[in-house]
């Protein structure tokens, strides 16, 4: 039997009455089905193999290009995010493929140095910059597969994507899912990377917040999940308790006042941001000092070629790594040592 339908059928037939299936899912540009894998699956895979997938692992999470190897970048905590966001879509029977595929792909817009970056391009491009939105235009024009541009990844994927933050809502129960489990991930592993910069302690973190969640990232990982398991079973909704839910939260405010704008974790921040300015600027000025194949594609794709200038250039300073994006500088603005 083609394994394809017979997974198709399984979720039809024992996945939640809420829960996506592969088989209704759209795609922008029809394709002939894979015998083995559904449409989520296929999605899945073309993500783990695209190159900005691949570039996540030397982009910032919080600390700028950490010597010591244990601190997260940005690709494990998309890894952790996936992570616990299929721990929440099994238990609610969702649909693990679909949730996943949001997962390793919600970030892929992601800047060098992390929210600092993302910050200088918001004021630099005139029309703005936000990391979810150049996630999905990553996936729909810019990423290359097979020679032609954009993965084609069907309408649930990129609803996830683009509504993964703020107040913002997908339409599936799987990307709802992927909200939670960011905040979840990101709250509890920032924890352990501050703990282990010696910016915080356990016993820093507020004692109702402990009483509540515990007194080890596990732990507390472990309690929200839970808790968004317990509350969303068996509703149309990916929802916390109202008090767990608050104290999230406040946790969340708590690391952005200890941690996220600690003058350690922020003494390289106007530097990282004047590098991008000075990125930007130069290659505004010196349009032409782009690489050629990244100006091609604006050339031979009609989504593309209403792009302006500015989209051009965000395209290419956000697609770089913390590294390239230092290299980059160096190349522009250091003057290079004379060897007779």
């Amino acid at each position: 039997m083609n394994t394809r339908v017979k997974q198709e059928e399984f979720e039809i037939n024992y996945l939640s009455e809420y829960a996506a299936k592969s088989r209704f899912s759209k795609r922008k540009y029809t394709e002939e089905e894979d015998f083995f894998r559904t449409s989520f699956q296929r999605d899945r895979d073309r993500i783990i193999h695209s190159k900005s997938f691949r570039r996540l692992k030397h982009k910032t999470q919080v600390y700028i290009s950490p010597e010591k190897d244990h601190y997260r970048t940005r690709l494990t905590h998309t890894l952790e995010v996936a992570q616990i966001a299929r721990t929440i879509s099994r238990a609610l029977e969702l649909n693990e493929d679909l949730t996943e595929a949001i997962a390793l792909s919600h970030d892929l817009g992601h800047t060098p140095f992390g929210h600092m970056g993302e910050d200088a391009l918001n004021s630099l491009h005139p029309k703005g910059f936000k990391h979810y939105m150049q996630s999905s235009r990553i996936v729909k024009y810019l990423e290359i597969r097979n020679n032609k541009k954009g993965l084609n990844l069907t309408d649930e994927v990129i609803d996830g994507i683009e509504n993964h933050a703020g107040d913002k809502k997908a339409i599936t129960l799987e990307g709802r899912v992927i909200k939670f489990a960011d905040r979840i991930a990101y709250i509890n592993h920032d924890i352990d990377d501050s703990i282990r910069a010696g910016i915080l302690t356990e016993e820093d973190l507020p004692e109702n917040i402990r009483e509540m969640f515990g007194n080890s990232p596990s732990e507390r990982i472990n309690n929200m999940v839970v808790n968004v398991i317990k509350e969303s079973f068996g509703k149309n909704d990916i929802i916390m308790s109202d008090e767990e839910y608050k104290l999230m939260m406040q946790l969340r405010k708590f690391m952005f006042e200890e941690v996220y704008f600690n003058p350690i974790v922020k003494q390289d921040e106007e530097k990282a941001k004047d590098l991008i300015e000075r990125l930007y600027l130069y290659f505004m000025k010196h349009f032409d000092k782009l690489p050629k194949e990244h100006l091609e594609l604006y050339k031979t794709s009609d989504e593309l070629k209403s792009s302006t200038k500015e989209d051009i250039v965000t395209d290419y300073i956000a697609g770089m790594t913390d590294t390239f994006a230092i290299q980059e500088y160096k190349n522009i603005f250091i003057p290079k040592q004379w060897h007779i």
